[in-house]
């Protein structure tokens, strides 16, 4: 009999992260990784540090060379067909310029961009003096940048205050390059959690509400958004679409995560998964 997982297979959407390593496993590439498998998209890694973290903080950080850094990035480029990318923890001015030098160089879109600057429990993952770097050469690359609302404070220059504020936050945001800019609402207070989504091109905002849940499983939802969208723009969505679908998956991988360590746990990111294959016990028992 012919082997049917054969040459005929249509190759897999795939996508790049670019951040780095949370031994923990709640957060940065794994939590990539995590999120773009079950989503159904082949990741591919560029590490940039190492952290020794747990789900009670991060206690230390190892960045890694540029030069491996641009290496890894050639590598992967010069091998697989990259149908979005996104960045994380890039935690010195000196990785930013690398990773924009050699994203700008193989011409890599869509892109999304993490402005991850401060872990879940408090410890700096990006240098202050770096922050010039993320504005002025990568978000000039970004398709859509991602920040939480103290990110998108420092990203603009000013305090969201309001909603008007916020309104003005994210045009500051898209004129520094980025056609869309998605200001997350997790930070900010209300029984709902909305987060805002400015498309500069078309001059509108997009609004996506969910009631927020009551957990301290949360660690790591930042990055879980961010692959979440890379893995919809790989699978050919447009970005307010892969924007609704990935706001629609982390925040049930939120609402079904177990308690995990003694502090932020992560998320549950195969809940699609373990959603399927409790249906299909469920309807086996019924037959």
């Amino acid at each position: 009999m012919e082997d049917q997982a054969s040459p005929a297979l249509a190759r897999p959407a795939t996508a790049l992260t670019i951040a780095g390593s949370d031994s923990g496993a709640g957060a940065g590439i794994q939590a990539d990784l995590k999120t773009l498998s079950a989503l159904g998209v082949y990741g591919t890694t560029v590490l940039t540090a190492v952290t020794a973290q747990n789900t009670l903080g991060v206690r230390k950080i190892e960045e890694l060379s540029t030069a491996i850094i641009a290496s890894q990035i050639d590598a992967v480029v010069d091998d697989f067909s990259i149908g979005a990318a996104k960045t994380g923890m890039l935690s010195s001015a000196a990785i930013i310029a690398t990773v924009a030098e050699r994203i700008r160089h193989h011409g890599i879109t869509p892109l999304v961009v993490d402005p991850v600057m401060v872990a879940k429990g408090g410890h700096r993952l990006l240098r202050q003096d770096a922050i010039a770097g993320l504005r002025g050469a990568l978000l000039p690359l970004a398709t859509i940048v991602t920040p939480n609302a103290p990110e998108a404070e420092t990203l603009a220059g000013m305090p969201i205050e309001g909603e008007e504020s916020l309104r003005e936050v994210a045009r500051r945001i898209a004129d520094l390059g980025p056609r869309y800019v998605l200001i997350k609402g997790g930070h900010l207070p209300g029984p709902t959690v909305v987060d805002w989504l400015w498309d500069a091109t078309a001059g509108r905002f997009e609004c996506i509400s969910a009631p927020r849940i009551d957990t301290t499983s949360t660690h790591g939802t930042g990055c879980t958004l961010s692959a979440a969208i890379t893995a919809y723009l790989a699978l050919g969505k447009d970005v307010p679409a892969a924007v609704a679908a990935a706001c629609a998956y982390t925040a049930a991988a939120i609402r079904h995560a177990r308690p995990i360590g003694h502090g932020h746990g992560p998320l549950a990111h195969f809940w699609l998964c373990n959603t399927a294959e409790a249906n299909e016990k469920s309807a086996a028992r019924r037959d």
